[in-house]
């Protein structure tokens, strides 16, 4: 899928402050994941959690973006190019994941002699804001001194759990910051310390160039920490500032609990954003959305209803309770899809209804139609998948199977418990029952006269 270009992006006006160079380190196993799967892939809300930081540092418009990339190195640039990222995005391989410092030191072949001033953050802390790292880059610039020695500035956070951060150490309390120490390196009074780095900094490109080298392995875990950075410009006399934000804004995914409780928040987000446009969500907690979904106002979400990524929902819609939406599923205005049923890759018409216990998969319904309760549409061979189109105005008796690929025509009728096979299709007007359906009222053969009299069956469905 696409990604989808930032509303604060798409201006065409520059960013109020802007990185020279945004780095993404995005190199990490995560063998705490207990997955084969690369880290930053894992998905939230329907799409990998790198691609919500790449969105980040894109709506900052960023001269250049640079991705260190490193385990399954080859399948996260393949999914970056598959998303339209790669354009925008260069980088480099760690090889081996020696720490964090060891990951940007990767990237001093990309940054040139004078990068300027450098954005850093990580590919699996999906929750920054972009007003929260805007905050960051112009508070770097405001730490420069009266000596034109250029400042630096990094995000903070006072979580009720630490979880492995690294403490912040002051100068005074709400001074500037004179280092970072990570947890297993942290004395017993350093570990009261309550408030933690999230690792995000805006920092001045050429004294970064020329510490990054100079950085050791000297702790506890024996890798090189970017976190010595900031230590390294307090003793050459720069101002570090620190930006305390919203500590659901800092969770980084280590594991697959930190993942849930990272899209538990993206979550909120995206359901609030939808409600606030007009959506009556019913249950925010029983209710699933993914990220990209677009629902027109006064459609009304019911609850224990599951919306994936690519859906489109048009306006005064219902959905649920209890009805799952997967991708390439779009619902025209007025539309209705109800208790347990199933959408896939699938268009209803304008006022359509699907109440109850159905299948669709694979087919485009024409407005103003009735699919009735336990239809499926048998839209795989065991093979391929197959499309079925039905027309519009067309009533789908209760139990009815379309088997694909087939046709049923406007107006159309089937009866309760048809089964239609394959390619059979159904000519606009006609009424067919049966297994297999066969036409209620078929045309009278030359020189026999009309047909008798037939009642037209009621469906076991009604409109509702």
């Amino acid at each position: 899928m696409k990604s989808q270009p930032n509303p604060e992006a798409s201006t065409g006006a520059a960013a109020p402050t802007s990185p020279d160079i945004a780095m993404i380190l995005a190199a990490g196993q995560g063998t705490r994941m207990k997955s084969a799967w690369p880290k930053v892939l894992h998905e939230m809300c329907g799409r990998p959690m790198l691609f919500y930081a790449l969105d980040q540092i894109l709506a900052l418009e960023p001269k250049r973006v640079l991705v260190v990339v490193g385990h399954e190195a080859d399948k996260v640039r393949q999914a970056i190019a598959d998303a339209g990222y790669d354009e925008r995005v260069r980088g480099g391989v760690q090889e081996e994941q020696l720490g964090t410092g060891h990951a940007a030191l990767v990237c001093l072949p990309e940054m040139g002699e004078d990068p300027g001033c450098v954005l850093l953050t990580y590919g699996d802390m999906p929750l920054l804001s972009v007003e929260s790292l805007r905050a960051l880059l112009a508070a770097r610039e405001e730490a420069s001194d009266a000596h034109g020695r250029p400042g630096a500035a990094m995000l903070t956070a006072v979580p009720s759990d630490p979880r492995a951060y690294g403490r912040v150490l002051r100068k005074s309390e709400g001074g500037d910051v004179a280092g970072i120490v990570e947890e297993k390196d942290c004395t017993p009074e350093e570990l009261a310390i309550r408030e933690v780095n999230l690792g995000v900094y805006a920092l001045p490109g050429p004294e970064l160039v020329e510490i990054l080298p100079r950085l050791t392995p000297d702790n506890a875990q024996g890798e090189y920490y970017v976190t010595d950075v900031v230590r390294h410009l307090f003793e050459a006399g720069h101002r570090v500032v620190g930006i305390p934000v919203d500590e659901r804004e800092g969770i980084g995914v280590n594991n697959l609990a930190h993942l849930a409780e990272a899209r538990c928040e993206l979550q909120r987000r995206i359901l609030e954003e939808h409600l606030l446009a007009g959506v009556a969500i019913e249950d925010p907690d029983s209710t699933y959305i993914d990220w990209g979904v677009e629902i027109g106002a006064g459609t009304r979400i019911l609850p224990c209803t599951v919306i994936r990524s690519g859906v489109v929902i048009g306006a005064d819609c219902e959905v649920g309770p209890f009805t799952h939406l997967r991708g390439g599923t779009r619902l025209r205005d007025r539309s209705e899809v109800g208790n347990f049923t199933e959408v896939k890759k699938s268009e209803l018409g304008e006022g359509t209804k699907a109440k109850h216990l159905s299948y669709l998969g694979d087919t485009t319904i024409g407005p103003g139609s009735n699919i009735g309760a336990g239809t499926i549409f048998a839209n795989y061979d065991g093979v391929k998948k197959h499309r079925t189109t039905v027309g519009a105005r067309a009533f789908i008796g209760s139990g009815t199977i379309l088997v694909a690929p087939n046709e049923v025509g406007e107006g159309a009728t089937t009866g309760a418990g048809a089964v239609v096979t394959r390619q059979a299709g159904i000519p606009p007007g006609e009424t067919w029952i049966g297994v297999p359906a066969r036409p209620l009222r078929p045309k009278a053969r030359a020189g026999t006269g009309p047909p008798p009299e037939t009642a037209r069956p009621v469906p076991n469905e009604s409109d509702d």
